[in-house]
């Protein structure tokens, strides 16, 4: 790891760097062509041998071919299976959308601002990792992550989330679930490059005529500053089960402490009127 200092506000332009890091490598990130996603779930294999993330009971939801039903502890990747009604040429009533959803990775991530204990960092890769051994279980980071990552994990009372396979990247190699996708729905590389390939992507669909096509996550205009993993969607995010409008949960902190600095040196500046008064009856 380069030079590393405690985690301050940054202003979305370049996470590494703006945490502490001197001469950081690239911003590194997923992007993920649901348009292309054969619902395999070889990611979420790939994830669990090379993570050694526990198995999570494998139940079937009765409702579709989902056995993982969502992202938590257990699960750092999760394909999606959403069967959607559709009229199509060929005569199918429906169609499917698969998705394999992660940690975003935000460019101003809620989950780094509320750790006590430092568990949580920025990388020089711009990613963000839980660190097992410091992490003591607060639970903080889980209502503050937007997307609802973060997840405490019963055997061992730790918050657990994808690391964007940090070991692998310190050694030049891609994440273990972008190694294993047999379409290239996950891409990993440089960010910047992957955004750029993502435009591209949409305009060829949309000329294709696939208008529904539009990406999700990639905006560093939006409220989390952008995300480190941002995705190609074919429908509108809630039918993903993604938020429409995520926003960075510790944004009006700030003013919050502002505000009750004020409210407490009002108190203080009250009850001492209070005393003096007091004293000269």
């Amino acid at each position: 790891m380069s030079d590393f200092t405690l985690p301050v506000h940054h202003d979305g332009a370049d996470p590494a760097r703006d945490t502490g890091y001197v001469d950081p490598p690239p911003r590194m990130g997923f992007f993920t062509d649901t348009s292309i996603c054969i619902g395999c779930k070889a990611c979420e294999v790939a994830c669990k041998e090379w993570n050694e993330v526990p198995e999570d009971g494998l139940e079937w939801t009765g409702m579709s071919f989902d056995n993982t039903q969502g992202l938590s502890a257990d699960s750092w990747r999760h394909v999606a299976f959403i069967e959607q009604p559709a009229v199509a040429e060929d005569g199918k009533d429906f169609r499917w959308l698969m998705a394999s959803d992660v940690c975003k990775h935000c460019t101003h991530a809620a989950c780094l601002d509320v750790c006590p204990t430092g568990a949580l960092f920025r990388t020089e890769f711009g990613t963000v990792v839980v660190q097992d051994d410091v992490c003591n279980g607060c639970g903080y980071c889980v209502p503050a992550c937007p997307y609802g990552v973060v997840a405490i994990r019963e055997s061992d009372g730790g918050a657990h989330k994808c690391t964007l396979c940090y070991d692998r990247l310190e050694v030049g190699q891609e994440p273990a679930c972008a190694k294993a996708c047999p379409t290239d729905s996950i891409q990993f590389g440089e960010l910047e490059t992957l955004r750029a390939r993502a435009g591209e992507r949409v305009e060829a669909l949309h000329a294709a005529g696939v208008e529904e096509a539009q990406l999700y996550g990639h905006d560093p205009e939006d409220g989390v500053g952008g995300d480190g993993a941002f995705f190609l969607l074919l429908d509108e995010p809630e039918v993903y089960g993604l938020p429409p409008d995520p926003v960075v949960t510790t944004r009006d902190l700030a003013s919050m402490w502002r505000h009750a600095g004020a409210a407490a040196g009002a108190l203080v500046l009250v009850v001492g009127a209070s005393f003096l008064g007091g004293r000269s009856r």
